[in-house]
């Protein structure tokens, strides 16, 4: 049974509507930020160096779209009112969009920037493979980050932040303008 196109076009508008909610580098820190441990907008603010009311537009927008839920309200100091706020893992599941990887290489860098550099390792390797292996690494690097993003959180464990990326290195690759006497390997 095959659906209605007004059934495609709302499926479409909703996963634009998502993507656009995700579109940014402040959201992103925000969701990382409410991942395991649920804070209210001042918190998240305070922690991000932002303006709480700039902040307040984008955990609106990640709450409007289901990328972030509300917890019980919370009296805070002075008897203020508090709503904390905690990710709901929806991103994890967001499908691609057109910049989603330039986004996300921004948003790790700035929380690199941020992190003490003896915590971080980093490693850069280039190697040629066969479609076949490329096939089989990126089925070996999904399962191991789809088994960390499925782990519960260690009570009492440090935070880390984790980028995998791989691209096909274009500099390396053949340039279509040489000769064939030219090109690497011959």
């Amino acid at each position: 049974m095959t659906q209605p196109a007004d059934a495609d076009a709302d499926d479409h508008a909703e996963l634009d509507a998502d993507a656009r909610a995700l579109a940014s580098v402040l959201r992103l820190r925000i969701l990382r930020l409410c991942l395991d441990e649920a804070l209210t907008n001042r918190e998240i603010a305070e922690r991000l160096g932002r303006n709480p009311a700039t902040v307040l537009h984008h955990v609106r927008t990640l709450v409007d779209r289901g990328f972030l839920a509300a917890d019980p309200v919370r009296r805070g100091a002075r008897g203020s009112r508090e709503v904390p706020y905690r990710a709901t893992r929806k991103s994890w599941r967001a499908p691609d969009f057109p910049g989603k990887w330039q986004l996300m290489a921004a948003t790790f860098l700035e929380e690199l920037h941020e992190s003490d550099p003896a915590t971080v390792r980093m490693t850069r390797l280039g190697v040629r493979l066969s479609a076949a292996e490329r096939d089989e690494l990126l089925a070996r690097v999904d399962a191991f980050v789809e088994e960390l993003a499925q782990r519960p959180p260690t009570p009492g464990g440090r935070p880390y932040s984790l980028l995998v990326a791989m691209h096909e290195d274009a500099a390396r690759l053949p340039r279509p303008d040489a000769l064939p006497d030219e090109r690497p390997g011959r």
